[in-house]
């Protein structure tokens, strides 16, 4: 059967709002957010049920035309970007956004993979309920591209990542069979956890196209703390404090270095400098209960105290409000846009949290000595681990020469995070930055195992087996 012909039967099975093979109309499905790659695709198409996703892959896989799951098409690693040969089609889940049920006696709810993540936070709330899932992108990311990628964000500290948050999944297989585990239980000790294998999986072994996710108590209060600190060494002491003494109720513990600080303050309107004079780091830290009179700002300010008079803090303001804490989030949230203006070569990489501050010092201290002038914006969710380590380009740089040297930096960062048994994706994925890289095991890495895999007979494939490109919802 012919490539048209294959193309007519798909947009017959979606409908008519279903496809997209206007040039002009598909190019917001072709790039991704940092605009490092840009796709060619034969067809977008945009199915609105589970049937419609598992008929077109099964007429896919007859073909053996590639396709390129595709959510929100927020990710940071160009996973949902097909590639430049125009050999693919993207499948995209936008229309597949109902929220199928909610429990508020079970706390959970089951939402299909095209649902935006605000909306889903928002449904919770409505049901007097908490999705904790908080990332920059929730405004437009999908929770398919949130499950496909195993997506952190802020609140990962005490309510873990989206792996944690999914109770169970309904998947179309590479031939179109559906596999359904959507299950609400806390406890299922019948065998294999399956979804695990397709959460975090980038779309490689199947589509999700729906799931059934854990709901919280909803907070009922919540005080948030900018606090300085004089070296980057303290800021692990300053969260074991403030770990013992607030338990489950801390929920995030974000760094922020200064040069981070004066790049918002230059370039994003609204951000404020919150304490009277400079410091080297900052950290913004929240604490949330779901009862009223909890006593969380009497513990935040006995910790507070402490941490000053013994000289583990140098300095530090407490929101006194809903509007001054959005402001000190927004801080954190500008930090990100601020680095959009110049030249930025970006890292998402984890370590245990006891090696986070020796990390940040040896990584800048690699990529200076490699490069004088150099801006390292360390920054991120040091509670679990997860630091952002982005270089900006020094101030009389050329952007173009200077990104240009993004693999040596890469070689150099990622090196450091092999050393202390770190991840190269924290939390972003793999997709098509990181594919080739190095793996984060000391002594291997990804030619190796290529190098294996060349070595083995090579298996052979049926006809109507897939050689899809599934590779994630981002």
């Amino acid at each position: 059967m012919s490539i048209a012909a294959v193309l007519e039967r798909i947009k017959a099975v979606v409908g008519p709002r279903g496809w997209i093979d206007d040039p002009s109309e598909e190019e917001p499905y072709l790039t991704e957010a940092r605009r490092l790659w840009r796709g060619a695709t034969r067809l977008v198409a945009r199915p609105a049920s589970t049937a419609e996703v598992a008929e077109v892959v099964r007429i896919c896989a007859d073909a053996r035309l590639p396709i390129v799951p595709q959510g929100g098409n927020t990710g940071l690693v160009a996973g949902g970007v097909p590639p430049e040969d125009r050999d693919s089609i993207v499948l995209a889940l936008g229309r597949m956004n109902r929220i199928r049920e909610i429990d508020p006696v079970n706390f959970t709810m089951t939402v299909e993979a095209g649902c935006i993540l605000a909306q889903v936070q928002q449904a919770a709330a409505e049901a007097d309920r908490l999705f904790p899932l908080s990332l920059g992108a929730e405004g437009s990311c999908q929770i398919g591209g949130n499950l496909s990628t195993n997506a952190g964000g802020i609140a990962v500290l005490r309510y873990g990542n989206t792996r944690e948050l999914t109770l169970g999944i309904e998947v179309v297989l590479p031939d179109g069979r559906v596999w359904d585990g959507l299950r609400g239980l806390r406890k299922d000790n019948t065998g294999y956890d399956l979804k695990q294998l397709f959460i975090g999986g980038e779309g490689t072994l199947g589509i999700i196209t729906a799931a059934t996710v854990k709901l919280f108590p909803k907070p009922r209060e919540t005080d948030t703390a900018f606090l300085a600190l004089s070296k980057v060494e303290d800021v692990m002491d300053l969260f074991a404090r403030a770990r013992a003494a607030t338990a489950d109720q801390l929920t995030a513990f974000e760094l922020i270095p200064r040069t981070a600080l004066d790049l918002a303050l230059v370039h994003s309107p609204g951000t404020i400098d919150p304490l009277a004079a400079r410091h080297p780091w900052y950290v913004l830290l929240e604490m949330s209960s779901s009862q009223t009179e909890s006593g969380l700002r009497g513990l935040l300010e006995r910790l507070l105290t402490a941490a000053l008079e013994e000289g583990l803090v140098a300095d530090g303001v407490i929101a006194e409000s809903g509007a001054q804490a959005k402001e000190l989030w927004h801080i954190r949230e500008a930090i990100v846009e601020a680095q959009l203006y110049s030249g930025s070569i970006k890292h998402d990489v984890s370590v245990p949290v006891s090696r986070v501050a020796e990390f940040i010092i040896r990584a800048t201290a690699g990529v200076s000595e490699r490069l004088p002038g150099i801006r390292p914006m360390a920054f991120g969710h040091v509670g679990d681990g997860n630091i952002h380590f982005n270089l900006t380009q020094p101030e009389s740089a050329d952007t173009a020469v200077y990104l240009a040297r993004w693999q040596e930096f890469n070689d150099i960062v990622h090196g450091v995070v092999r050393e202390l048994h770190g991840s190269i994706s924290a939390e972003h994925g793999v997709g098509r930055l990181k594919r080739d890289h190095p793996l984060q095991i000391p002594g291997r890495n990804r030619t190796d195992a290529a190098r294996e895999m060349r070595a083995r007979p090579r298996q052979h494939h049926e006809p109507g087996q897939t050689r899809q490109r599934l590779v994630g919802l981002a």
